[in-house]
C-alpha cells in the first residue's frame, strides 16, 4: 500500500501520515448540535469523514474514531453571543431540551445509516461528560489562563503567543480587527467562554453547580474534554466542516494546550461547504435541504453520497437538483453495470485480492493510490468506472475488485438486486427503515415485533432473507 499524505490545515501543506502509535489512529471528528435535521451541507462532511476512516481501516489501521454530540452550550453564535440552540428549539416546540436532544440525535445517526456512513467507535454526549470539562477548566485556570468577569469564566487568548495559528490569525489585529459581537465582560473579543452562569442567560434549562457558580459550559470545552478522555492528551486526527476554523477548532486548540502544555492534534482536516446560490448551507439563513428533502425528490441518500464523491473534499461543491439527477443517473448505470457483471459471474467463487489478475490489481492499486493522494474520491471514483467498462477483465475478476473499492466508496454495490431498480427511493427507504427497526427487535429479543415486521413487509411486497452477514430483501 501506498504512503497515505492528508492536506493539514495546520501549516496548508500536504504531509505523509505518520500515527503517533505505529498502527492505531486516534480520530475525532466534531459531531451535531442536535437542535434540528443535519442539513445536506453537514452530510457531505460526514460522509468525507466516512472515507477517510474506511480509507484507514483499509490500509491497516486500527481507528478508534470519537464524536461529540452538542446537547448543550451551542449558542446561536460561535462567538458565545445569541441563545442557547438547544433551548431555543425546546421552547418553540413546547418540550424538554432532553427531548429535543434524543429526537434529532436518533435523526441524525437514520440520515447518517442511510447514507451508509459507518457509527464511530464512541459517540459522547456533551450532558454526560460536564464533570470532564470542569476538571479541564480547573486545569487551565491553575494554569493562569482564565480571569472572572460578570459572573463568567474566560479564556484570555492574550496568554496563549500561538492562538489563531489555524485560521492564520495575527495576534497584533485582535483588538482592532474583532469581527464578532460585542461583550463588555470580555478584555479582548477573541476571547471566550469557559464557563456560564445564570448572570448572562437566565433561562438556560440545564446548569450544573461548579467551582464558578451554577451555570453551563462554553460550547468549546466540550471537544476539548471529551477528545481527552477517549483519545489522551495528544491524538492523531482532528476533522471537521471549514467554518470550524476561525472560531471553534481555533479556541479548542487554545484551551487544549494551555491546559497540557501539549500539542493536542498532529493533523487538522477540514472539508468545504456544499454551496446552494452561491453561499454556502446554513440552517442559521433558512437555505437549506435535509436528506428526507431528497428522498421525497425520488433520490436515494446513496445518489447523494454519489453526488458527493464526484468533488474533492477540500473544494467547494455546488448543489443543484440537476446535478442530483444526474449523480442519480450515474449511480444507476454504475449499479446496472455490476449487476451485469453479477449475472455473468453467476455460480464462480470470486477471488481474493492476492488472486486478482495482473490488470484487475493495477486498477484496485491505481485506487489505493488515489486515496491515499490526501483521499482523492473523484480520481477513486474513475477508477471504479474504468474497472467495470473493462471488457478484457473477465468478470468475476472485475467484480471482486468492484466490490473491494465499494467497502470505502459505500454506494450499496455489494447489495445491489435487480429487484432494486422498480422500487423508488422512498419506498426503499421504508423498507430499509423497517429492516433496521427489526434489527433492533431481534437484538432485544422481542421475536414477536421481529415477525410482525417481517409480515408487514411481505404484505408490502418485500420478502427478506437472514443470514450471517445480515439480512437483504427483494421484491416479490
Amino acid at each position: 500500500m501506498p504512503a497515505i499524505k492528508l492536506f493539514n490545515t495546520m501549516g496548508r501543506t500536504l504531509q505523509e501520515f505518520k500515527p503517533l502509535q505505529s498502527g492505531k489512529v486516534g480520530f475525532y471528528g466534531c459531531g451535531p448540535t442536535v437542535y434540528n435535521y443535519a442539513h445536506i451541507g453537514n452530510l457531505r462532511t460526514y460522509i468525507f469523514e466516512d472515507i477517510l476512516v474506511k480509507t484507514l481501516r483499509r490500509f491497516g489501521y486500527e481507528v478508534t474514531h470519537v464524536m461529540n454530540v452538542t446537547d448543550v452550550g451551542h449558542l446561536s453564535g460561535d462567538d458565545d453571543s445569541g441563545e442557547d440552540k438547544m433551548v431555543r428549539t425546546a421552547k418553540e416546540r413546547g418540550e424538554s431540551v432532553l427531548q429535543i436532544a434524543k429526537y434529532y440525535t436518533e435523526a441524525f445517526f437514520a440520515d447518517t445509516d442511510r447514507l451508509g456512513i459507518e457509527r464511530p467507535t464512541v459517540v459522547c454526549k456533551a450532558t454526560e461528560h460536564v464533570g470532564e470539562m470542569i476538571d479541564l477548566i480547573r486545569r487551565i485556570e491553575a494554569r493562569g489562563f482564565t480571569y472572572m468577569a460578570g459572573g463568567n469564566l474566560y479564556f484570555d487568548v492574550t496568554k496563549f503567543p500561538s492562538y489563531g495559528q489555524l485560521a492564520n490569525l495575527r495576534m497584533g489585529d485582535l483588538k482592532a480587527g474583532a469581527r464578532i459581537e460585542v461583550d463588555e465582560n470580555k478584555k479582548n473579543p477573541y476571547d471566550f467562554v469557559l464557563w456560564f452562569t445564570k448572570s448572562k442567560f437566565e433561562n438556560q434549562a440545564l446548569i450544573w453547580d461548579s467551582p464558578w457558580g451554577k451555570g453551563y459550559p462554553g460550547w468549546h470545552i466540550e471537544c476539548s474534554a471529551m477528545s481527552m478522555k477517549y483519545l489522551g492528551e495528544t491524538f492523531d486526527i482532528h476533522a471537521g466542516g471549514i467554518d470550524h476554523v476561525p472560531v471553534h477548532h481555533t479556541n479548542e486548540i487554545a484551551q487544549s494546550e494551555s491546559a497540557t502544555g501539549k500539542t493536542w492534534v498532529n493533523y487538522w482536516l477540514h472539508a468545504e461547504f456544499l454551496i446552494m446560490d452561491k453561499g454556502k448551507m446554513s440552517k442559521s439563513k433558512g437555505g437549506f435541504v435535509t436528506l428526507q428533502n431528497l428522498i421525497d425528490a425520488g433520490i436515494d441518500p446513496l445518489d447523494y453520497r454519489c453526488f458527493c464523491l464526484g468533488g474533492h473534499y477540500r473544494s467547494q461543491l455546488s448543489f443543484s437538483w440537476e446535478g442530483m439527477e444526474q449523480a442519480k443517473a450515474s449511480r444507476k448505470a454504475l449499479v446496472e453495470k455490476i449487476l451485469e457483471l453479477k449475472d455473468k459471474a453467476a455460480g464462480l467463487k470470486l477471488p481474493s485480492r492476492t488472486e486478482l489478475s495482473a490488470p484487475a490489481a493495477e486498477r484496485l492499486s491505481r485506487f489505493d493510490e488515489a486515496l491515499a493522494d490526501d483521499l482523492a474520491a473523484p480520481r477513486a471514483l474513475a477508477e471504479l468506472w474504468q474497472l467495470v467498462r473493462d471488457a478484457d477483465i473477465p468478470a468475476e475478476q472485475a467484480l471482486a475488485a468492484a466490490l473491494d473499492m465499494d467497502s470505502v466508496l459505500g454506494l450499496g454495490l455489494d447489495a445491489a438486486r435487480r429487484a432494486e431498480a422498480s422500487v423508488d427511493a422512498g419506498t426503499k427507504a421504508i423498507v430499509e427503515g423497517l429492516i433496521a427497526e427489526r434489527a433492533q427487535a431481534k437484538k432485544a429479543k422481542d421475536w414477536a415485533l421481529a415477525d410482525t415486521i417481517r409480515t408487514r413487509l411481505k404484505a408490502m411486497g418485500f420478502i427478506l432473507e437472514d443470514s450471517a452477514a445480515g439480512t437483504t430483501w427483494k421484491k416479490l
